[in-house]
């Protein structure tokens, strides 16, 4: 098997649609690894650091794909990434690129009631590219990462003096008047809008108010470092402002990770002066805190989302909810078939938000875990290639990423690492997400599954057992019916919790059982 790459010149594509491309082309039978990215100088690192290593003469405009297989699949190939290609220009002649607007500008043009434009250029370009937007009275939303924080800073500034709202960068979940934009849900419209600093958060309290029966307004991203200092909240304070002016909008719920302790003033300022009720949750705060500044309050984005319908319908505001006592039960009952030695959690997850909640419960609880995204009071990874003690990753992380599709788009490196874990004697739970919707994976639990048959075959033959718990992010509405997901992970043996800190609890109920066994 050799090394392989061609170069598509002059070929844009946004990054979603390449990670699309490049998880198909690494499922062709015969494929041991591949990438599909824009041809720059960090992408093409990138490769480099994956072990693909690539020496190429090509230009930041220039489609990179690489690959190792046999030679005699070269042709093959070739073929299968070109179909794959058709619909954005490799095939469509002059007809399709007459109809093509080049630049921001025409595409105005051709759509003079657009107002706006979402960017997902590689990360120097971005920021020049959002500013061309915003010029034209544009707002962004802009999917792309690596952009400089001075240079976030700066279009925030221009937008925020123009009354326009820039989202991101690395913005990658948004429902504008009911279209989902980046990875999103569907779900029902109404009268809830929301402002995240959170992708998979944002999907998770989204998916929580559908099921609940109330619907969205609007679901904002401002991009993860929004509420940093150097950002000020610029963006969140913009869309609380154009949520207060939106009249499908009567209530309106912000998310985020702690932010700097000035921005959360500011920002709550704001909220406290639009002039419509506003839930709050900011993952890890002081809850009590926010509470006696006459703030409500979710506990996590489950409860953030039932105190949300709570307040929009007038009924009482509900307590965060107990452990399901038939799931829990299980989970007990699971953690008594283990055997000794059996100490370990152990977390792997495709959002970032997930993983990061997951550790708070873990956090709350008293036991020390490690994570390459750590909270307060948590540890920095021991080893990126080996869990130790209680660990949970975001498999999303750049670490894991890098040169590979996310694990939402393809999830091959995600299942993996869960049999890995799951096949260390020391593991005992085995927690993890599913998240459907636009941009994830078709099937995403059809490759898992004889995972975990194989992964629990493999304790039973050692006289060990292992509790999976997972949690399904999405919707009957989505592309994968969430019903048939939980179906099969049920049908698998896995404990599927109805959100991601249920799931969390019962992780931490087993491991808790399991200490008090020990003693």
């Amino acid at each position: 098997m050799n090394l392989h790459c061609h170069i598509f010149a002059n070929l844009y594509m946004d990054s979603v649609s390449l990670m699309q491309v490049s998880a198909r082309l690494s499922e062709l039978a015969g494929v041991s690894r591949a990438s599909v990215a824009m041809a720059t100088p960090a992408n093409i690192e990138r490769m480099r650091d994956s072990g693909l290593a690539v020496e190429v003469s090509a230009k930041p405009s220039d489609l990179l794909v690489a690959w190792v297989a046999d030679d005699a699949q070269t042709q093959s190939i070739l073929d299968d990434v070109r179909n794959w290609l058709k619909p954005v220009d490799v095939q469509g002649g002059e007809a399709q690129a007459a109809r093509t607007p080049s630049s921001l500008e025409m595409g105005l043009e051709a759509q003079p009631d657009a107002n706006l434009a979402l960017i997902s250029v590689p990360g120097p370009y971005a920021a020049a590219e959002a500013l061309k937007a915003l010029r034209l009275g544009l707002n962004v939303m802009l999917f792309s990462d690596n952009v400089p924080e001075a240079e976030e800073a700066s279009i925030k500034t221009y937008a925020s003096e123009h009354d326009l709202l820039v989202m991101g960068p690395d913005c990658g979940t948004a429902i504008v008047n009911g279209m989902p934009l980046g990875f999103a849900n569907v779900v029902r419209p109404g009268a809830i809008g929301l402002v995240a600093a959170s992708g998979t958060g944002l999907q998770e309290l989204t998916c929580h108010i559908h099921h609940l029966g109330e619907g969205v307004s609007q679901a904002l991203g401002t991009g993860g470092r929004d509420l940093h200092e150097e950002i000020g909240g610029q963006s969140m304070c913009q869309a609380i402002a154009m949520l207060a002016q939106d009249p499908a909008t009567r209530l309106i719920v912000l998310l985020s990770k702690p932010p700097a302790p000035g921005v959360a003033r500011h920002v709550l300022q704001r909220a406290r002066d639009c002039g419509k009720p506003v839930v709050v949750h900011f993952l890890g705060a002081d809850v009590e805190q926010l509470q006696r500044q006459g703030f409500v309050v979710g506990h996590s984005l489950q409860h953030t989302a039932e105190v949300a319908v709570a307040a929009l319908r007038g009924q009482a505001l509900p307590a965060p909810a107990a452990p399901n006592p038939a799931l829990l039960a299980q989970a007990l009952a699971a953690a008594e078939r283990m055997a000794k030695g059996q100490t370990n959690l152990r977390g792997v997850f495709a959002g970032g938000t997930f993983c990061y909640e997951a550790q708070l419960a873990l956090v709350a609880r008293g036991l020390v875990c490690e994570s390459n995204a750590p909270v307060q009071g948590a540890r920095a990874l021991h080893s990126r290639a080996a869990g130790h003690g209680h660990s949970l990753l975001d498999m999303g992380g750049d670490e894991f990423t890098q040169g590979r599709p996310h694990p939402m788009i393809d999830p091959s490196q995600r299942n993996g690492r869960l049999l890995q874990d799951a096949s260390d004697p020391g593991t005992a739970v085995v927690l993890f997400d599913v998240v459907l919707g636009f941009g994830a994976h078709a099937e995403p639990v059809v490759d898992l599954l004889p995972l975990l048959k194989t992964a629990q075959a493999q304790a039973e033959a050692g006289w060990r057992h292992i509790l999976f718990i997972a949690h399904v992010c999405g919707t009957e509405l989505d592309p994968q019916p969430r019903a048939a997901c939980v179906s099969h992970l049920r049908g698998a043996g896995v404990l599927v919790a109805g959100s991601n800190m249920a799931a969390a609890q019962l992780a931490v109920e087993a491991i808790l059982a399991l200490n008090r066994k020990a003693a």
